[in-house]
């Protein structure tokens, strides 16, 4: 049983299971747009299978394509698949795994989600390579992500009809998620040079970078709106888009050029609060303007 615990840990920390809080209330957001209120358990219940296999296949696929350059990196040369802690092997096998919850996930939701499940999975693996050739990966980083709202759409509705809230919120994700993986991507602008990788710190350099993410966090708050606007929300919906412009501009004010030493906070706490706040934030705005 330790060694079964020891490796279930070890999994999650390869795949990084504890960033699942920055897309999935997005996709839980479309979920309850799409279905003005609770879709019902069996709707929940498989998107939220989608969603950990989808995101569990991403995570694990970059892992693998990424393990030469996390063996050479030293912020990156302790993560379990170049320690030995999870095998190549067994990580495919995992990956296999994770693509399978999400096929099942999606035949369960909706003959709509499985015939598109097989391009939501292509875009999700390829963003693994984008940073080979192109200083968007952050942005296709973004959309990766972002498309888990018009997902959820469909998997309440079945069709496309009235999904423009979960486009707009589809955006607000893409430049978000990009804005801080801009932020993310500063550790390691020496490294990813001599290895001639792409990010966007890399090729263009630090306050770049920092005005790039700033830009997009602010085009993210534009979209959220757009996305209010779309659906008909309440006005307590904006209330919290406002909280995000605000979570998002105290961010910035933690990221320093030549001072990185607050970049865990930035990334990760501050941008859970924003996942997590918003969402309850507008599903509390959808029960109050429904009921």
């Amino acid at each position: 049983m330790r060694t079964f615990f020891a490796r279930l840990l070890a999994v999650l920390e390869m795949i990084k299971f504890q960033h699942t809080v920055f897309a999935l209330p997005f996709a839980l957001l479309a979920m309850v747009w799409a279905a003005g209120g609770w879709p019902g358990w069996h709707v929940f219940l498989w998107i939220l299978g989608a969603m950990v296999g989808a995101r569990s296949a991403a995570m694990t696929f970059n892992r693998l394509a990424d393990r030469r350059f996390d063996a050479r990196n030293p912020r990156t040369q302790r993560w379990p698949l170049v320690t030995g802690q999870v095998s190549p092997a067994f990580a495919v096998v995992f990956l296999l795994g994770s693509v399978l919850l999400l096929e099942v996930s999606a035949w369960q939701l909706n003959p709509l989600c499985l015939y598109l499940s097989p391009l939501a999975l292509a875009v999700l693996l390829g963003y693994s390579l984008t940073k080979r050739f192109t200083v968007l990966c952050h942005f296709i980083l973004g959309f990766a992500d972002g498309i888990s709202a018009p997902g959820a759409w469909i998997a309440v509705t079945a069709s496309l009809e009235g999904s423009a809230p979960a486009w707009w919120l589809c955006g607000a994700m893409t430049f978000w998620i990009a804005g801080f993986d801009l932020l993310y991507a500063l550790q390691d602008v020496d490294f990813d040079r001599t290895q001639g990788l792409h990010s966007f710190p890399a090729r263009f350099g630090v306050v770049p970078a920092l005005w790039l993410s700033a830009v997009s966090h602010g085009l993210t708050v534009v979209f959220l709106a757009a996305a209010g606007l779309s659906f008909g929300a309440g006005w307590l919906f904006y209330a919290g888009v406002a909280a995000t412009f605000l979570l998002l501009f105290y961010e910035h004010n933690l990221v320093k050029p030549g001072d990185l030493s607050r970049l865990g906070k930035a990334f990760f706490t501050v941008n859970g609060y924003i996942a997590i706040g918003l969402f309850f934030i507008a599903a509390a705005d959808l029960w109050m303007t429904r009921r």
